[in-house]
């Protein structure tokens, strides 16, 4: 099914997923296998020779992550720093030079300052939100541009386009994780970007049940997607068929779920929003919130994630972190069901010391698709507690 001018449910739906011609399943199979017979030397089927150079499963999915991001050519991982990890070490080279939003997920600092750090690549850590901080950031060897909105954990918003036209006036590569607000709220390859990464993980597999990542190139970056698809093979980290098949079957439900996800986290966060206990709440669905009217204009939803600063410092954000039951303390985010998490001893506890160091009063909510009216209880019975 062509489904290049389909709106975004029917993308999320169809594309890559035809059904198979053998028996009409409307599903496709998942090809669980490693290897491929060949009709003679090199006379291989399809392409497809060993599944760490191609399997048709993670093919349908690459097709259908291309498809709702708006870019020419998709790639799916093992992880989402295992997605990070390849296009870094494709573009990177010792001296060269990266700058990175100062609140961005741990995992990336980590792999940027310590992993590529100790390839003697360096990098800056700065606001991302503000212009002209990015700006003087940019220096001979800087290469990549590695932009986060929203942000993990605070939730600040960056101005993609504007970005975009700056890095791309110094020659850089333009790199926006998408994970926090998924394709169903933005379209970071519309406003300029050059290549979108995604935990899979989080809002596209949706269900808490598969670990990925994914790499999306905008139209005009044939040449490096062939390049770091090279890298993908080389290294191979790839994603396995089963993982693929489940993300694919997550992302079918994107659009829907993610309309949930923000309808709930706004209401919980206007709920925080007027409580004593709470210093401040991180949602940029809020007017109150600096990045609102940027946020309006580049997303079509505020998303499911929220952070907030309790006015009882770190004491009582990990009381309030330990104490809520439907939203249950674990890692990760984007899945159907509720999640608190506390980034300083948590996701963000390799960044403690470091500019993007997350303040202990800190909590995050990653809000699922629960009846919100239980949702709202359980906050109010936890900060009754607190």
């Amino acid at each position: 099914m062509n489904t290049d001018h389909a709106r975004f449910d029917t993308r999320a739906i169809h594309a890559g997923q035809a059904f198979d011609p053998t028996t009409g399943a409307v599903i496709p199979p998942i090809y669980q296998t490693s290897t491929y017979v060949q009709d003679g030397i090199g006379g291989l089927r399809g392409g497809y020779e060993y599944s760490r150079g191609g399997n048709p499963t993670r093919d349908a999915l690459e097709a259908q992550l291309a498809a709702l991001e708006g870019g020419a050519h998709g790639l799916s991982f093992a992880s989402g720093l295992a997605a990070e990890d390849a296009l870094l070490r494709t573009v990177l080279a010792p001296g060269d030079h990266v700058i990175i939003g100062n609140d961005v997920y741990g995992g990336t600092h980590r792999l940027i300052r310590r992993v590529f750090g100790a390839w003697d690549v360096r990098d800056t850590t700065v606001d991302t939100s503000d212009l002209d901080a990015v700006r003087a950031a940019i220096e001979p060897a800087t290469r990549v541009l590695w932009i986060e909105t929203p942000s993990n954990p605070l939730m600040k918003i960056s101005d993609v386009a504007a970005l975009a036209e700056l890095g791309h006036e110094a020659g850089l590569v333009v790199v926006v994780d998408n994970t926090f607000a998924s394709p169903a709220l933005q379209q970071p390859l519309a406003l300029g970007a050059d290549v979108v990464v995604h935990s899979t993980t989080k809002y596209l597999g949706g269900h808490s049940d598969v670990v990925g990542g994914a790499l999306v190139f905008a139209a005009g970056r044939d040449e490096l997607h062939d390049r770091v698809k090279f890298t993908q093979f080389a290294a191979g980290a790839v994603s396995g068929p089963f993982d693929a098949f489940l993300t694919s079957r997550g992302i079918k439900t994107l659009g829907v779920r993610m309309q949930r996800h923000s309808q709930n986290a706004l209401a919980i966060a206007r709920r925080l929003e007027e409580h004593a206990a709470i210093e401040q709440v991180f949602y940029p669905g809020l007017e109150s919130h600096p990045g609102h009217e940027l946020a309006a204009r580049q997303m079509s939803g505020f998303g499911g994630m929220l952070s907030i600063a309790l006015t009882g410092g770190g004491e009582a954000a990990r009381r309030f972190a330990e104490s809520t039951t439907l939203f249950q303390l674990a890692e990760s985010l984007g899945g159907v069901e509720s999640l608190v998490n506390y980034p300083s001893e948590m996701t963000h506890a390799s960044v403690r010391g470091t500019e993007a160091e997350v303040p202990e009063s800190v909590v995050r909510l990653s809000v699922g698709i629960e009846d919100v009216d239980d949702l709202l209880a359980d906050i109010d019975q936890t900060l009754d507690r607190l």
